[in-house]
């Protein structure tokens, strides 16, 4: 492993957490900073065979949810940035959006982060690559939790309602 490449990325993780969530207040950063880090370590790790045995079931599985993760992440951040009405960053909403991709679930988001996360795992699913993954998936979940306490405080009995209608992360199940 590259410990220049994990020295740099952990600080710029740390930074990233530190500017758009702790320091505002928001502590879902906490727990979403070791989701961050499992993802960046899983890449690290996987990063010598990503394009290693194409057609095999693990690179198979590995694309799908790279791919599911891309549509998450890139419709949950665009209908934020469209209807959420924010301030200063995207995160900081002033609008609930419960359009579109949020109509189904409460976190495209970290949906999209925790499949970016076992998509890279599966490159290569190893026992630490599986304790990284396994990490991502409890840490995502927390980072969640947190959030949406922030957003019943914001939005009120809105987003307890909104809660009440729409799944965490899989449409109509979980």
């Amino acid at each position: 492993m590259n410990y220049l490449a994990l020295i740099t990325g952990t600080i710029v993780i740390i930074i990233f957490s530190w500017f758009f969530s702790i320091k505002h207040g928001r502590y879902h950063g906490i727990p979403r900073f070791f989701a961050f880090e499992s993802i960046f370590l899983l890449t690290l790790l996987n990063i010598r065979i990503w394009f290693h045995n194409p057609i095999s079931i693990h690179q198979l599985i590995s694309w799908i949810l790279l791919i599911l993760s891309a549509y998450a992440g890139i419709e949950g951040y665009l209908l934020l940035k469209r209807k959420g009405r924010s301030e200063k960053n995207f995160e900081n909403t002033t609008v609930l959006v419960k359009s579109g991709i949020y109509k189904y679930i409460r976190h495209p988001l970290y949906l999209s982060l925790l499949l970016l996360g076992t998509g890279v795992m599966m490159k290569n699913p190893a026992v630490l690559q599986l304790i990284l993954g396994f990490i991502n998936l409890v840490a995502i979940y927390f980072t969640a939790r947190i959030e949406e306490r922030e957003m019943a405080g914001r939005f009120g009995d809105a987003y307890l309602q909104y809660m009440r209608k729409t799944k965490m992360f899989i449409p109509f199940l979980l």
